[in-house]
């Protein structure tokens, strides 16, 4: 291959073997180095000593491993041969997993030092220096800290364009924390003032639109969820680092124990990384297995201690109020199952403000405690119900229902005239129409649940849901997103169970029993010695203590209306039913319709009529390009009238209009044929920003580099440029200085020439 023998190097299992884990594929692999040093040539700096040794000079930048053999453990029994201990055996199939380090390989294309000063990260370290104010000088404690905001914000903006948004759960909780380590440096070490870090996001945006539009597309969402964690993390900020601050300051030169550390998280909500990097400023070191260890257990200590604590502050506060009801009056009497009306039910107790009142007069809003209701409260994902109360002489609207002790239902209400009394009886009326579509939509849920396990597999459990009267939203263990056809399979059997119109059976038993009987006990439901158990006959058994049909085909149509990522293996999907799903239809009806008549397209005909305007408009836009470069090139052959000579060179400096980049690129290419020997700079300002081209001439490249020539003239723009010796391109943020760029062109050649 051209490569010297004595810098083919063979290392043993240590550095040249890849395997991921104890057992599983590996093989033997080759890396690629790169000296990265100013000293190539002097071996006493580039040598074979510093490959997989001390100094970072020398630097890996690619990996090739030979995907041949199946460890089974070391001891175990393998191959025969030299890896017989390694306990290794020859795959079926071995290939070739190559690993190529696209930043590493940018450092020395572009000449630089580390990933960091390269076009790809580069550009955002100078907006975070120039929005805090400070030069980026590498060594300096603030260049590590817009080094670190500069990565963790790009990696902030293609995570949430990914669908990752910050949480407490796996990826999300990744997310949240280099997020919060951003925002914590730039404070910390910058003096920036929250909320920056959104700004650097959109900057990221702006610089990735080209290459990543899906980024573009996602601005929006990035910005929101930055925003939002932004706003909650200054929040922590401000009341959590004074007592980390604090509990230093108490500990004079002693660092101090985990335990009060802890406290600070435990009742402040200062992040535990927040707490490693302070940890790590007051020079204590620690791994990040070996910090969760500590900080884990300190934690365990802590609540364990605090248990009896929360656990006395919880029972003070739930007998103030609901408590001390418990204790003397009995469990509702729950009747909705049957009716939705009550006649005569007694009002056994009034609340309002967490106290306990005789009477909630006209105008006043509080809480009812009945002997009996019709009112569901809210479990199991289904809401609580909501209507009136009605007395003789008072009329008392229930804007809600919820059971904060089991067997309670509590009625939040607003008296609309009136004066409701402890001991007073009234007729008690749930929102009907209301009940009928929760009741539709949680039967609803069951049906979809089912078809989920059919269709995806039976991995798949609920992890979540809102029964509402709107609509219905199931959140479930999936590892991937729904296609079309799953999307359709599972409509499919929901409707097919509806339209099969088949009776919905409920019966009391056992859990122990129901769960043999083959019912799936559901996410979020407390289930006490006697459960209620669901069943829609051949397709359906699930423990459920909502309301539901007396037949599936009282659900109406399902239609399935989003499908979309919740956390790490969590999907959440929602759907209509009813009166909501006929709504949809017919609101899809009259688009299409809609569309029909624009396009003058039968239904079944807009997608091909949609593909024939697309591909219209795409063929109009090369037309336009095609003219904008014809334009732009003249009408004939002869050298252009915008020419300089310079030192013997022709130089044609020239501004454009309406050219993307590669129009700029080819347009540069073919007047350099007119002017050979020749260079050609064009410049174009667009959207507040001005781009360059710059192109040498083949014959010229060894006395001039275009690369060269790019980056002198786009430091007039307030930007810079990079690329190869005959073509290279350059940008800036300085537009209204472009033609004094374009002017300087002749004065950069002629320099460079040394005329």
């Amino acid at each position: 291959m051209g490569a010297p023998a004595e810098r083919i190097l063979r290392f043993g299992r240590k550095d040249n073997f890849w395997q991921m884990a104890d057992t599983g594929p590996c093989g033997p692999n080759s890396e690629i180095s790169y000296y990265m040093g100013d000293r190539p040539e002097d071996p006493e700096y580039n040598r074979a000593e510093y490959v997989n040794g001390p100094g970072d000079t020398t630097i890996e930048i690619w990996n090739l491993v030979f995907m041949q053999y199946n460890c089974v453990g070391e001891g175990a029994q393998g191959a025969s041969g030299k890896y017989q201990s390694y306990g290794l055996e020859p795959l079926p199939a071995p290939s070739v997993d190559t690993g190529m380090g696209l930043e590493r390989l940018a450092v020395i294309l572009q000449n630089v030092k580390s990933n960091y000063d390269t076009d790809l990260i580069k550009p955002i370290i100078d907006f975070i220096a120039k929005m805090a104010r400070k030069h980026y000088v590498y060594d300096s404690t603030e260049g590590v800290a817009m080094r670190i905001i500069a990565d963790h914000a790009r990696a902030t903006a293609f995570a949430i364009a990914d669908g990752i948004a910050p949480g407490n759960l796996g990826r999300n909780y990744v997310l949240r924390k280099i997020m919060r380590r951003a925002i914590y440096h730039g404070v910390k070490e910058l003096g920036l003032q929250t909320p920056f870090f959104y700004r650097v996001t959109q900057f990221v945006t702006e610089m990735m639109a080209e290459p990543y539009p899906e980024v573009v597309a996602a601005r929006h969402a990035i910005d929101r969820a930055v925003r939002d964690e932004e706003h909650r993390f200054s929040r922590i900020l401000n009341v959590g680092q004074p007592r980390l601050e604090e509990i230093f300051e108490r500990s004079a030169d002693e660092i101090p124990r985990m335990t009060e550390l802890v406290k600070a998280y435990d009742t402040y909500g200062v992040p535990r990384d927040l707490i490693r990097v302070v940890l790590g400023q007051h020079g204590v070191e620690m791994d990040e297995e070996e910090f969760n260890d500590k900080f884990d257990q300190a934690l365990a200590e802590l609540q364990q201690q605090a248990q009896p604590v929360m656990s006395a502050v919880k029972a003070r506060r739930t007998s103030e109020v609901y408590g001390r009801l418990a204790e003397r009056l009995p469990r509702t009497e729950f009747l909705g199952y049957q009716a939705t009306e009550a006649r005569d039910a007694r009002v056994l107790a009034l609340m309002a403000s967490e106290a306990e009142h005789d009477q909630l007069n006209e105008g006043e809003s509080g809480e009812v405690l009945l002997d009996r209701t019709p009112f569901y409260a809210e479990a199991g994902g289904q809401i609580g119900d909501t209507g009136s109360l009605e007395g003789a002489a008072v009329l008392v609207n229930v804007e809600d229902t919820y059971a904060p002790i089991p067997g309670y239902n509590i009625h939040k209400v607003k008296v609309e005239h009136g004066t409701l009394r402890v001991g007073d009886a009234v007729d008690c009326r749930v929102d009907a129409e209301r009940r009928r579509r929760i009741r539709a939509n949680h039967t609803g849920t069951h049906l979809l649940h089912a078809a989920l396990r059919d269709v995806l597999g039976p991995h798949v459990k609920q992890a979540g849901s809102l029964v509402a009267p709107d609509r219905l939203r199931f959140d479930f263990t999936h590892y991937a997103s729904l296609t079309e056809d799953e999307i359709a399979e599972i409509e499919r059997q929901v409707n097919s169970e509806i339209l099969h119109n088949r009776d919905v059976e409920t019966r009391l038993t056992t859990v122990d029993e129901a769960i043999r009987a083959g019912a799936m006990a559901l996410f979020g439901e407390k289930y006490g010695s006697e459960v209620r158990v669901v069943t829609v006959p051949g397709f359906s058994v699930e423990l459920c203590g909502g309301t539901h049909v007396h037949a599936t085909g009282d659900i109406g149509p399902f239609k399935i209306t989003s499908d979309s990522a919740l956390a790490a293996g969590v999907r959440r999907l929602e759907a209509i039913t009813a009166d909501d799903a006929v709504a949809r239809f017919q609101s899809d009806e009259k688009v299409l319709k809609q569309l029909s008549e624009s396009l003058k397209a039968q239904p079944n005909e807009i997608p091909a009529q949609v593909d024939k305007l697309q591909e219209q408009v795409r063929a109009y836009k090369r037309e336009v390009e095609g003219l904008k470069m014809k334009l732009a090139l003249g009408t004939n052959d002869s050298e252009p009238e915008d020419v300089r000579e310079v030192g013997g060179i022709r130089v044609l400096s020239r501004r454009v209009t309406d050219l993307g980049v590669d129009a700029m690129r080819q347009l540069a290419d073919s007047l350099s044929r007119k002017i050979k020997p020749g260079v050609v700079v064009l410049g174009q300002a667009t959207d507040g920003k001005a781009s360059l081209v710059v192109r040498v001439t083949d014959d010229l490249t060894g006395r001039l580099n275009a690369s060269q020539i790019v980056r002198e003239i786009a430091a007039a723009i307030g930007g810079k440029g990079g690329g190869k010796a005959d073509m290279a391109t350059g940008g800036g943020t300085q537009p209204e200085k472009l033609d004094q760029a374009l002017t300087g062109a002749s004065v950069t050649v002629s320099k460079m020439l040394g005329s």
